[in-house]
């Protein structure tokens, strides 16, 4: 895959077939359009292209907001290849950027420095300054400037119609198997196991603690999940622990830690990917270490019936 960040980098092309929108979680409807953007580019020999934005736009316009993210700039990328994206560009979204407006992107992105014959979009999309650009401006520019708009009808997952907004309440709410639903895979996090208190370790479930990779990537509602963890490219069962650990600390940080099932070894400094599968409990205080120990014991028998329903370990 061509990874373009300055425009001046990508060559004209009319035979081009393009999507554009931030795509934050590349969920299940976001799927469907790159689909057709594929599907068109291959029945008719154009060139595919997905446009798409970093930082996101919400935290330039809105940075008070603190928004964060489903899908980090990196996981994109690895998402779009893997479904069969050819040129990505990623523009860099600034305030002077944001005041474009629909007009001015069309023109002066699309039609003079890229080229394009088609654009496929999804139901709510708008985009440009005032977000102004929507799917009657892109028809009207589309007759002006020769180029065809294909419209994608909403994706529903529960009779609803999928969004990334409605996974990430779902993500922070713990409700795991409605967000993996609408991804159309499961929620994962990537990050680097560091050393912790090694509080794990005494009370017989060592646990690895993780750093994530990046700082803005949404972690799930506090609680006992179970989960996938892959590692060096092998899949393990795992419980993760997201919290601030109340039975010995006061005011801790949250932090996202997982018990590896029936392993033991030395793995600080190495990157670890956590795919969640399903909530089982939300974060307690115990008046005893014995107490959270009988606990932790039922939190692995759960986790276990939980995870060997799954056929193979793959995300």
């Amino acid at each position: 895959m061509n990874i373009f960040r300055d425009i001046d980098e990508i060559k004209f092309d009319k035979n081009t077939v393009l999507t554009l929108g931030t795509f934050d979680g590349i969920h299940s409807g976001h799927q469907e359009i790159i689909k057709k953007v594929i599907d068109c580019s291959e029945t008719e020999n154009l060139r595919n292209l997905v446009i798409t934005f970093h930082p996101h736009p919400r935290k330039v316009i809105n940075p008070e907001l603190n928004l964060k993210l489903l899908t980090t700039s990196e996981e994109q990328i690895k998402i779009f290849e893997q479904l069969g994206v050819k040129n990505l560009f990623i523009i860099n979204f600034t305030r002077e950027f944001s005041q474009l407006t629909p007009e001015e992107f069309i023109k002066k992105f699309l039609v003079d420095k890229i080229g394009l014959k088609k654009i496929v979009i999804g139901y709510d999309h708008h985009f440009g300054k005032g977000r102004g650009g929507d799917v009657e401006f892109l028809i009207s520019s589309g007759k002006k400037y020769d180029f065809e708009v294909i419209q994608i009808k909403p994706y529903l997952v529960d009779n609803e119609p999928v969004s990334s907004t409605k996974i990430r309440v779902a993500i922070e709410n713990g409700q795991i198997d409605k967000a993996n639903r609408m991804l159309g895979r499961t929620y994962s996090f990537s990050g680097i196991v560091i050393e912790g208190d090694k509080r794990g370790r005494e009370l017989g479930y060592p646990t690895a603690n993780i750093k994530l990779n990046d700082a803005d990537k949404l972690l799930p509602q506090i609680g006992i999940y179970a989960v996938l963890v892959e590692l060096n490219g092998i899949h393990h069962k795992a419980l993760l622990s997201i919290g601030k650990r109340p039975t010995f600390y006061n005011d801790g940080a949250v932090i996202p830690e997982v018990y590896i099932y029936d392993f033991n070894n030395d793995i600080y400094g190495q990157e670890i990917k956590v795919s969640l599968i399903q909530k089982l409990r939300g974060e307690e205080k115990f008046n005893s270490a014995e107490e959270l120990i009988k606990q932790m014991n039922l939190d692995k028998e759960n986790g276990l019936k939980v995870l060997n329903q799954i056929k193979e370990l793959t995300n």
